[in-house]
């Protein structure tokens, strides 16, 4: 069993950790809200891969890259860290673009 891809996932995410932390986009901003914002937005992407998975439009794809657990079927584990790979960075880019327009409001109004 190869973990690479998880492991590359663990390593993103460490990344977003790390320019969350430092710029304060996301956790470091609102840790409420984002203890908020992340799981449901994982949560709402893994209820849309079960309904693909039962639709049959989702299906695992079989790589060696992979552990080969699954949290439901057609789901592997991956898809969890992936899922919220994604939500992250998206949290991430919308405090980076709203902290710019601010300070862009900021600037403007001096």
């Amino acid at each position: 069993m190869i973990v690479l891809y998880l492991l590359a996932l663990l390593i993103s995410l460490t990344g977003m950790v790390v320019l969350d932390r430092r710029f304060r986009l996301f956790f470091w901003r609102d840790a409420r809200r984002a203890r908020i914002v992340l799981p449901v937005g994982v949560l709402f992407f893994l209820v849309w891969d079960l309904f693909g998975v039962g639709l049959g439009i989702f299906f695992r794809g079989e790589t060696e890259f992979m552990t080969g657990l699954l949290v439901a079927p057609e789901v592997p584990i991956e898809e969890v860290f992936f899922l919220t790979l994604l939500c992250y960075l998206t949290m991430n880019v919308y405090g980076a673009l709203t902290r710019e327009r601010s300070a862009a409001t900021e600037g403007s109004a001096a």
